[in-house]
């Protein structure tokens, strides 16, 4: 990795875009601190401390780089985006003309790309409002229970353009460093949103198991600590690089005055195809009734509170608390469905096997046609339950560490630590990919 950075550095190209990534990471991390005029930047600072065990809102403040915490104008990040995007991929199986939009080429690309900005600033507006609302008599904005009618509202819209406008600009900085920069721009920056926590989550651990011990036990605990996240980081690697390769056959054919064909290729069938999003739909679902019982201050003692309390993360796996731990069992159920059905609307057996037999390709031993894609679905079935179940164990083992340890969720587990592995191993291919680029050029310029 170092290597490979150290290499395009001596590339001029490679390391203007990969300058412009930094000073783009820097800006973020400007607007990250800054503070939106007329809101109390400690509020939701003492609301995590208030809600002891509640991971809905620390899961959201990770994602966003501690913004929503400190209630800058980044406090939304990206999420919107992502939330959009999620919403637009699942309409184009839904909607004919957005699936014909899809098949269109770059034209039907920029189409959706721009139907995308359009949701995000519209979901981005919805929730910044339901904040300023929910939250505003309760200390969210200053002056609001006292002040008049015209107040409130000057308030909650200053809130609400702030923070809508603060995730237009990520947006747009996502964007800008997807064409300027290297690698996918909305994932670097939800990375770097991810990794800005990390300092803070060793110094939790650190308190946690190792401060105050005598010196054996502080070297035996800073090992297993170590030795945990070695072993977690190596398993989401095999997980995210692991593939089950089909072989494909050519068959010659005649072409104008010559034979084609006769080669020999592979389908790559990637173990985790869903990639992260099982999880971040799982958790996007759990923690969505957590989010609106907090706004709308359900009674935890009542039927409605206990529902949500077994909704919450940070209530699973607690030894003095087990009937709760049946939303982990929810938790795992959706994982394996989102699994199955994210990879049903993202790969199509019946279409590859179609393209296939047009090509004259065939599966040594299956017949071309229905047979193939009859095969192939079998092979995915297979290996999606393979992939979900490496999902699961990824993101359970940091939630019973919580539960059993009462630990606070950290940043670079589970759900996150899928994240930051996928996005560092496609940043770095696309880095070797520009330069396997240059030295073509290179080649064909001597």
């Amino acid at each position: 990795m170092l290597q490979t950075i150290r290499n395009a550095f001596k590339v001029k190209d490679l390391r203007d875009r990969l300058i412009y990534v930094f000073l783009m990471l820097v800006v973020i991390r400007f607007g990250s601190n800054l503070p939106i005029p007329g809101v109390n930047p400690g509020y939701f600072g003492d609301l995590f401390k208030s809600m002891a065990g509640n991971d809905a809102f620390g899961w959201f403040n990770t994602m966003t780089g501690g913004s929503f915490e400190q209630l800058s104008i980044f406090a939304l990040s990206i999420t919107p985006y992502i939330t959009s995007s999620i919403i637009i991929q699942l309409l184009t199986v839904a909607i004919p003309a957005l699936e014909e939009m899809q098949k269109d080429g770059e034209e039907g690309r920029k189409k959706l790309t721009e139907y995308t900005r359009y949701v995000t600033i519209g979901l981005a507006l919805l929730e910044s409002t339901a904040m300023a609302v929910g939250f505003g008599g309760s200390g969210l904005l200053i002056g609001y229970a006292e002040g008049s009618v015209f107040r409130k509202i000057a308030g909650v819209v200053i809130c609400v353009v702030a923070m809508t406008a603060g995730s237009a600009l990520l947006m747009w900085i996502g964007e800008r460093i997807t064409d300027k920069g290297v690698g996918n721009g909305i994932s670097l920056v939800l990375l770097f949103n991810i990794l800005s926590s990390v300092p803070q989550d060793f110094l939790t651990l650190y308190e946690r198991f190792i401060m105050g011990n005598n010196t054996a036990k502080m070297v035996v605990a800073a090992i297993i600590i170590a030795a945990a996240i070695f072993c977690m980081v190596a398993f989401t690697v095999v997980l995210q690089d692991a593939e089950r390769r089909i072989p494909v056959q050519y068959s010659r054919r005649v072409q104008g005055r010559g034979l084609v064909g006769g080669q020999q290729s592979q389908i790559p069938l990637k173990v985790n195809t869903a990639s992260v999003m099982p999880v971040i739909f799982a958790s996007s679902l759990m923690t969505m009734p957590v989010v609106i019982g907090q706004i709308i201050r359900v009674d935890q003692s009542s039927i409605v509170g206990q529902i949500i309390m077994g909704l919450n993360s940070g209530s699973w796996a607690n030894p003095n608390a087990p009937i709760y731990s049946l939303g982990l069992v929810l938790y795992i159920a959706l994982l394996y469905f989102f699994a199955y059905f994210y990879t049903s609307i993202s790969f199509n057996p019946l279409e590859v096997a179609n393209n296939m037999k047009k090509q004259g390709g065939f599966i040594p031993g299956i017949r071309p046609g229905k047979p193939t894609s009859d095969y192939l679905e079998g092979i995915l079935r297979y290996i999606i339950f393979i992939g979900a179940t490496g999902l699961a164990i990824i993101a359970l083992v940091p939630i019973i560490i919580s539960g059993v340890f009462n630990v606070s969720r950290i940043s670079f587990s589970g759900t996150s630590l899928i994240i930051i592995v996928g996005v560092v191993l496609e940043t770095l291919k696309a880095i070797d990919s520009q330069m396997v680029i240059r030295n073509y050029k290179g080649f064909l310029d001597n």
